[in-house]
């Protein structure tokens, strides 16, 4: 199998505000965007050539992509769905691409062991099903397509159903297919959900007496990044497959402490007095401390600059993002070009110890984390002493002024300061 078929056209509206100022799958997370660890994967099975079916920013995606295409050793062609339409419609698009080949399908979002991907192509090239689809042991597959099977054959598949058992397996969204489907996709109705959804046409198959595959993959070898959180957890995830020894090429002073798998990239700089343990990853143009603490699952993307006296715990902070000296960072995600003034304090626990709750589409959704900290979109700014409560979410080009408690999401591109503040001046006796 030579082919690969890459969905990456959705907008991640639930992982909102990173996904305003950037498409879902060029989130950055252990070392990469998320798409290209999905690339690595499918490169490492054999695949050659890949179609990338977009539409939200797809031009990002290209661009970031043509810029390795040299490295990956892939060959890219790109089709715009034209509007989020669905995963069905976007296979559609794919036959010209596919032509009489069978072909790996996989979602550009997603994190996952490598070795998936090579176990669901041996499985189809053995049983040559119509479909082969991976799928995985859920404690909540209520937010997933359960898929419901007799041995190794699929009888169904039931997207995101309100009653199910607990657990149940779930579609995990790495396929290999015959290109026969693609004629099936063509002919899938509109869901309720107002989109052309695979799994409609997964059940089409079966109801032409077609063989769909499932392939039982162990249970917490995959993840869905579809809420903000989820970026930590992925992180975390893939940093303790990927970061397993010291990687240090970048300049460190004397008196700096690294503890564990720690990756320091070339051209990024550590400072006299920093103590960094692993699994963390540091990329390049970054400058630490001095006098640093950083925390294990950190991932600091490019030209992240840490101030003096810091210390940054289990958070992902993009590109070109400023900590100010004296500043907390827990459990969060810091959006790209972002500058917290000193003292900046992301509170990551809750007094009662109860699960923190983050607003999701308009929804309080519990996070499932007993501490998690604040999500800051692109270019926020915070003035000094700013102090963040667990799951605040902030909008991207956001200004926060010195000395506040935010205690609520802030939208994009607002403005926040001290409404009233009195000074008393008295005389001094002396």
């Amino acid at each position: 199998m030579k082919k690969a078929v890459v969905l990456a056209a959705g907008k991640g509206v639930r992982l909102q505000p990173f996904t305003n100022t950037r498409p879902k799958h060029l989130i950055p997370i252990a070392g990469a965007p998320l798409i290209l660890h999905v690339l690595k994967a499918i490169k490492e099975a054999g695949i050659e050539k890949v179609l990338v079916v977009g539409y939200y920013m797809l031009e990002k995606i290209k661009s970031y992509l043509e810029e390795l295409r040299s490295n990956l050793k892939l060959e890219f062609e790109y089709a715009n769905q034209g509007g989020v339409y669905g995963t069905a419609h976007a296979l559609s698009i794919a036959s010209n691409f596919v032509g009489e080949d069978d072909f790996l399908l996989i979602y550009g979002d997603i994190v996952f062991d490598y070795d998936i991907v090579k176990t669901v192509i041996r499985a189809h090239e053995s049983a040559k099903p119509i479909v082969t689809m991976a799928t995985m042991l859920s404690s909540k597959p209520q937010d997933f397509g359960v898929v419901h099977t007799h041995e190794d054959r699929v009888l169904k598949v039931e997207e995101k159903p309100k009653h199910v058992i607990t657990p149940s397996y779930v579609n995990i969204g790495i396929y290999a297919m015959s290109p026969e489907v693609i004629d099936f996709s063509k002919r899938t109705p509109l869901s309720e959900r107002g989109e052309y959804e695979l799994t409609t046409t997964i059940n089409m198959l079966i109801e032409h007496n077609k063989e769909v595959l499932a392939v039982k993959v162990r249970e917490g070898s995959w993840l869905d990044v579809g809420r903000p959180w989820n970026i930590l957890d992925a992180n975390r995830f893939l940093l303790n497959k990927l970061v397993t020894r010291q990687v240090v090429e970048g300049a460190v002073e004397n008196n700096v402490s690294l503890k564990g798998p720690v990756v320091i990239e070339e051209g990024a700089r550590v400072r006299s007095g920093a103590y960094i343990e692993g699994p963390t990853w540091i990329s390049e143009g970054c400058d630490i401390g001095p006098n640093c603490y950083i925390r294990p699952y950190t991932y600091l993307a490019k030209n992240v600059r840490i101030g003096n006296a810091c210390e940054i715990k289990e958070s992902v902070l993009m590109e070109g993002t400023h900590v100010g000296h004296l500043s907390y960072v827990g459990d969060s995600v810091i959006g790209e070009h972002c500058n917290l003034g000193a003292g900046t304090i992301t509170a990551n626990l809750r007094f009662d110890d109860a699960p923190v709750k983050v607003t999701v589409k308009g929804e309080r959704i519990s996070s499932g984390r007993r501490k998690l900290g604040a999500f800051l979109g692109g270019y926020v700014k915070t003035g000094i002493n700013v102090s963040f409560l667990p799951g605040v979410i902030v909008g991207e080009y956001s200004w926060i002024g010195p000395h506040i408690l935010v205690n609520r999401d802030i939208p994009p591109k607002t403005i926040v300061l001290l409404k009233h503040q009195e000074l008393e001046f008295r005389c001094s006796e002396k």
